[in-house]
């Protein structure tokens, strides 16, 4: 049984959410669910008693004394479900190293592509066979809208088709002239057959019948015909304005407001303080610096303190978690929060704010002595954008006053070259590419540091703040969040060190277990002596996977931390920063710094010199398990928000890739083999890092073997050979400018094909494909390698 249709569909919430506030271990009152989950109206009431019965039905929740708990059981999985356009599913569990469980069609009881799902395990896997499993509950639909094109039945009826072919379905769309365009404009069906519009799901499929769904945009004719920022957030379903309620929500954060931790700030307003952005928006980090008695330095990073403004479960709080994070766009942003909320709690300069300060203390060499995290009010001097920064480096004259100048060139000359050094003895990474930060103040989604800038320099700062915290909330043994980045696969490190030998860099070899951060590091480090270091660069950033968050420590293998490392430093843009302000704030307000009340003993338990004195719980049993349940129930929901803002932010890169290549369809390019498998060769485009794919079916001069020992495809007859590594001029074929796909072929083939038309092409690709299609997949990376890289056919 799946709750995903009917009266459900309506719902404000979804049940995932309302899961994620009823744990195992308590129980909770119905009432305590509506106020977190926002029930305001008794409609929404309606549907949290209805949905409250029917989990308890199918066994999710067990009910005792008119209060819930959570039933945890092996047999039931969370996971993300997967389909290919070819009609396989899989249901993805968050822990990488589960197996993906295979559904069949007829037990996915309509939930669709990039669904969350709860998984009945039916039948175990075998060492070749994926375990199988049926949709037991749909806990949060991925496609709430969908880009698609209408089309007019025979009957007279009208259907909406999903662009996305992994989306097995279409959805019944009526004619009646009651669907907005651009919130004034009604839509006749008619007169939009075939162009693309954006489509409201109205209601999911019941049983037999379709999916209901109502016009809300029209695009354009075509995708090409449709601004590339449209098409992304109608995609991905990212709304760029607020709601009328959260926005008045928003304009009046700060009326009445009473600081919850007031008696606990450390007034630092009279301490000259800088903050460097590349616009003039209000920033969530900030910068000071003191020179103490002896050597020792003490640099403060200032967070803003938005946890203060906004509390659990509040209308901005539910808001901010259901976007997760905001989502960067070229030159357009989508917030995580309201614009009232950065001028009222960002930092500005001449403006009193809350923040959350991190003291670090350091030697004249740099090494971090001690730290300490305080709530503090702080006042802003300056707010630099780089170019500024880099004047001031330079000794160049600028209307910056001598006292600020004293503080900017020890961060960026003595403080902050030290934390890069520490990070490059670890093994850090870093990519030297040319990319325009995203506003996080820290290593952002990628786990890697970009060499750009004199902002880049202050990421490590920022860094080390992080990392400040995430040891801090380890050694109190209290809730934490942590970004982990797991190891890149080892197959795809392998291929980019056989093409870093074939350009002729100087490497030992391929890494037989497991990928190692430190072999990443000598290998970058050799990238400036190869003949393509921007191509190398560029497929390097690619290897490394986007942070996943944790309610446990673990490795962060782009900065090369081992024993933990969260998020914290840019709490407007970030949720996973607010989670964190609230454990601090608990700390500050409520943490027992000593074993008991009787102690005279009392430990500081914002400085590390509390660290290995704490022999009691910090906090009660009570909020250790609330604020576990809180993170805990949060994880898999920022995990997804997560993937979908860096999906949307590479679409949106693609789309520009492949507008470019469009327009010069037909135009010849050097490109560099970056990639070789059965059904053809990938080629970077070197002077504008664009990838094509030349398939094998385009080789019309031969008939090509592929020899995956040594990345090649060989000629049988003319025994002509392309590898990783080689040169290549190719043309520009085709694009599909929404699939982001660009079709090339090799001026040798183009010749040859107009020479002779050679009769095994069309054995050679009907081989091809049966090669691909011989065996049913056994997970969704053999899916990827059959769907992703076939030729698509012209609509």
């Amino acid at each position: 049984m799946s709750l995903g249709g009917g009266k459900l569909n309506y719902m404000e919430f979804s049940i995932a959410t309302l899961l994620s506030h009823v744990s195992p271990e308590k129980l909770v009152t119905p009432k305590i669910l509506e106020k977190k989950l926002g029930c305001e109206t008794p409609s929404s009431v309606e549907q949290l008693d209805l949905a409250l019965d029917l989990l308890e039905k199918i066994g999710i929740l067990t009910k005792e004394k008119g209060k819930y708990r959570r039933e945890i059981t092996d047999q039931i999985v969370e996971a993300k479900l997967r389909c290919s356009s070819k009609g396989f599913c899989f249901a993805i569990q968050d822990e990488e190293s589960a197996d993906d469980i295979y559904i069949r069609e007829s037990h996915l009881s309509n939930a669709w592509n990039g669904d969350r799902v709860l998984i009945e395990v039916i039948k175990e896997g075998t060492r070749r066979r994926s375990p199988e499993g049926s949709v037991k509950l749909i806990l949060e639909r991925a496609n709430p809208s969908v880009l698609a094109k209408v089309k007019r039945l025979e009957t007279g009826e009208y259907r909406a088709i999903p662009l996305d072919d992994r989306l097995l379905f279409e959805l019944a769309v009526n004619n009646n002239g009651d669907s907005p365009s651009n919130g004034h404009e009604r839509i006749d069906l008619d007169q939009i057959l075939d162009y693309l519009v954006h489509v409201d799901v109205l209601r999911h499929a019941i049983g037999q019948d379709l999916p209901i769904g109502k016009v809300a945009r029209v695009l354009g004719t075509t995708a090409e015909s449709a601004a590339d920022i449209d098409i992304v957030t109608c995609k991905h379903d990212l709304h760029q304005t607020f709601s009328a309620a959260v926005e008045t929500a928003a304009a009046n954060i700060a009326r009445g407001f009473k600081d919850p931790i007031a008696d606990k700030r450390i007034d630092l307003t009279h301490l000259p303080t800088i903050a460097v952005s590349a616009n003039s928006a209000p920033t969530d980090s900030a910068l000071t610096i003191e020179h103490l008695d002896g050597e020792i330095w003490r640099l403060g990073v200032h967070i803003a303190d938005i946890a203060s403004y906004i509390t659990a479960d509040d209308r901005l709080d539910r808001e901010a978690r259901k976007r997760g994070t905001a989502v960067f766009l070229g030159e357009n942003t989508i917030p995580l929060l309201p614009a009232a909320v950065h001028q009222t709690c960002g930092f500005v300069p001449g403006a009193e704010r809350l923040a959350i300060s991190v003291f670090l203390s350091l030697n004249e060499r740099g090494e971090s002595i001690e730290f300490n995290i305080q709530p503090s009010r702080i006042r802003l001097d300056w707010l630099l954008d780089p170019d500024r920064v880099a004047a001031v480096l330079a000794d160049e004259p600028t209307e910056i006053d001598p006292q600020t100048v004293e503080i900017i060139k020890p961060i960026w000359t003595v403080i902050a070259p030290a934390f890069r050094a520490q990070r490059r003895s670890r093994g850090g990474l870093e990519v030297d590419l040319i990319q325009k930060q995203a506003p996080f103040a820290d290593e952002g989604r990628l786990g890697v540091i970009f060499l750009d800038d004199p902002q880049s320099l202050l990421t490590d700062v920022m860094v080390m703040a992080n990392y400040a915290i995430a040891v801090h909330l380890q050694a109190l043994q209290v809730p934490g969040i942590y970004a982990v980045q797991h190891n890149p696969e080892l197959v795809e490190v392998n291929d980019t060190i056989k093409l870093a030998i074939n350009l002729g860099l100087n490497f030992e070899g391929e890494v037989e277990t497991e990928v190692s951060v430190a072999d990443l590091q000598r290998l970058s480090l050799q990238f400036p002596q190869s003949p393509v270091p921007q191509v190398l660069n560029y497929l390097f950033k690619s290897l490394l996977k986007t942070t996943v968050y944790s309610t446990s420590p673990g490795t962060h293998f782009g900065l090369a931390i081992e024993n933990g490392y969260t998020h914290a430093v840019s709490p407007l843009h970030r949720y996973p920063d607010i989670l964190v302000q609230r454990v601090l704030h608990e700390i500050f307000a409520n943490g027992r710094d000593r074993k008991t009340s009787r102690a005279k003993e009392i430990v500081n338990l914002g400085s590390t010199t509390c660290h290995g004195q704490i022999t009691w719980n910090v906090f009660t049993p009570t909020v250790q398990q609330e604020l576990e349940a809180q993170i805990a129930g949060t994880i898999a929901h920022l995990n997804d928000r997560t993937k979908i803002a860096q999906d949307a932010e590479n679409d949106l890169a693609g789309l520009q890739k492949a507008e470019k290549m469009k327009a010069r369809t037909g135009d010849i390019f050097q490109g560099l083999i970056t990639g070789v498998q059965s059904y053809g060769f990938f080629v970077e485009i070197e002077d504008s890092l664009v990838e094509g794919l030349v398939h094998v079916s385009s080789l019309k001069d031969d008939w090509y073997e592929f020899r995956p020992r040594y990345a090649c495809l060989v000629g049988r007859k003319n025994r002509t050979s392309y590898r990783l590594g080689d040169r290549v001029e190719v043309q520009v074929k085709s694009v599909d400018y929404y699939r982001q796909q660009i079709d090339l072929v090799t001026v040798t083939s183009m010749m040859s094909e107009a020479a002779t038309d050679s009769p095994t092409d069309e054995a050679a690709e009907a081989e091809a494909e049966a090669e691909q299609l011989e065996l049913l997949p056994t997970n969704m990376e053999e899916i990827a390698e059959i769907e992703e890289f076939e030729p698509f056919s012209e609509e």
